[in-house]
């Protein structure tokens, strides 16, 4: 059964991301004193006595700075306000009512959805602050909210709880969190769509169109699945606004998040500095990676998949292991198919294999390349090998002297357990301890 939908609409800077946050109980939205930050839909699970809700944040109504980007918040925001079971019309409490409010408030009574009105940034209830003309609306008594202090939140959900169905059920956790990161204007937005079968974020040429990372659940074959979409990465040099910091930073906590990353890359466009930090921090965190190349339809000089697996080797070193999928996320060529990959690559991640097989791999090793001698103090010896985790899969080499065991001969050693075992496209973290002799 879906969850019920409680959408937070208001006009610009009154505060819906800092009370989406706070709802959340967690850092989900970007905070920002500039209007027009949030723009897509962002939504999250949350609890509610003994049900669940699902709280959906949205851009502010009636904004115009954004250009040809407002109308397609506008259509966001409408999109919510249809899937929603309950909206919070959120008001600034300091302010009063203003023009767009009162526009808000006009649209919002031509739709049949319950309304709660809030009145927002009553940071100090001494005040005495006049709730009479919150009235005008016709949605009731508001309730006053601190949505930076957290006063009043008690309240708010109670009223919530009183305006929903009946409590439901957690929703099942997704099988796989798959994150897409890229540089901008690669199509991920678009990908992203494609996967949902609606528009769930909003797709422009315009660069930087997203900003936060945004959470999509989708089924695949009756199963659930969470996509994240998150905002196009700059160079650092480029960075002028916080908002970027931010947007930046998000895709980074997405990356270590998620389960597979989607490294989306634009086929008619070079492979940039952005596009190899992004690999690069992927490589440290040690995560399943499918490289995308989306556009591919646009490619010149690269006729087929070989093509770009040479044009890969020399440019991303640091991801000879992770598989290629050319896509159009425009006209949804290869998506599904890319999803498939991307849980085969989950599951071989999860993998653990047998002590016996592993220290038969590791024999087969030696005997084909020992580490060299001139690095060890004695003549270097391994002595056995034991899986201790998955996700990565991590393995753990006890060796008679560690510096004989040098990052070349790691990287050696961990191309041939790629090989030999049912590691052959994800990562694998090798430890080399020293150790006494055989357990």
């Amino acid at each position: 059964m879906a969850l019920p939908v409680v959408a937070i609409v208001g006009r610009p800077n009154v505060g819906k991301s800092t009370m989406f946050n706070r709802l959340a109980g967690r850092m989900i939205s970007i905070v920002d004193d500039r209007p027009g930050i949030t723009r897509d839909r962002l939504s999250t699970v949350c609890q509610l006595d003994e049900g669940y809700f699902e709280l959906v944040d949205t851009g502010g109504f009636g904004i115009d700075e954004l250009d040809e980007l407002s109308a397609k918040v506008e259509r966001q925001i409408r999109l919510a306000i249809e899937r929603a079971d309950l909206v919070l019309f959120i008001a600034d409490a300091r302010t009063g009512i203003t023009a767009l409010d009162k526009k808000l408030a006009q649209f919002l009574r031509t739709v049949d959805k319950p309304i709660l009105p809030v009145a927002n940034k009553v940071d100090n209830r001494s005040l005495g602050y006049d709730a009479s003309e919150f009235l005008r609306f016709g949605f009731g008594e508001p309730i006053l909210f601190s949505a930076l202090h957290g006063t009043g939140k008690d309240e708010l959900l109670e009223a919530v709880a009183h305006r929903l169905p009946e409590p439901s059920a957690a929703p099942p956790e997704p099988l796989m969190k798959i994150a897409l990161v890229g540089a901008r204007n690669v199509g991920k937005s678009t990908f992203i769509n494609t996967l949902a079968g609606e528009e769930r974020v909003i797709v422009s040429e315009i660069p930087g169109t997203t900003r936060d990372a945004v959470d999509v659940r989708f089924d695949l074959d009756g199963r659930p699945f969470l996509a994240i979409d998150t905002a196009g990465v700059m160079k650092k040099g480029r960075i002028r606004q916080d908002v970027d910091f931010y947007s930046a930073h998000r895709a980074e906590r997405s990356i270590r998040r998620a389960d597979v990353i989607l490294l989306m890359i634009d086929a008619s466009q070079p492979i940039g500095q952005v596009t190899k930090k992004l690999a690069g921090y992927i490589v440290e965190n040690y995560k399943p990676c499918v490289i995308v190349i989306n556009k591919f339809d646009l490619a010149q000089g690269k006729a087929d998949i070989q093509d770009y697996q040479d044009y890969l080797e020399k440019t991303l070193t640091g991801l000879l292991f992770a598989p290629i999928s050319l896509t159009c996320a425009k006209d949804g060529t290869n998506i599904r198919a890319t999803i498939k990959l991307a849980e085969n690559l989950f599951k071989q991640a999860q993998t653990r294999v047998s002590t016996s097989q592993l220290n038969s791999a590791i024999e087969m090793i030696r005997k084909a390349k020992p580490p060299s001698a001139k690095r060890s103090k004695g003549y270097p010896k391994f002595y056995y090998a034991t899986q201790i985790d998955v996700s990565p899969p991590t393995i753990v080499l006890f060796v008679n002297d560690p510096e004989a065991f040098g990052q070349d001969y790691q990287r050696y050693v961990i191309n041939r357990l790629r090989e030999l075992l049912p590691f052959k496209e994800v990562p694998i973290r090798l430890i080399v301890r020293q150790s006494t002799g055989k357990q």
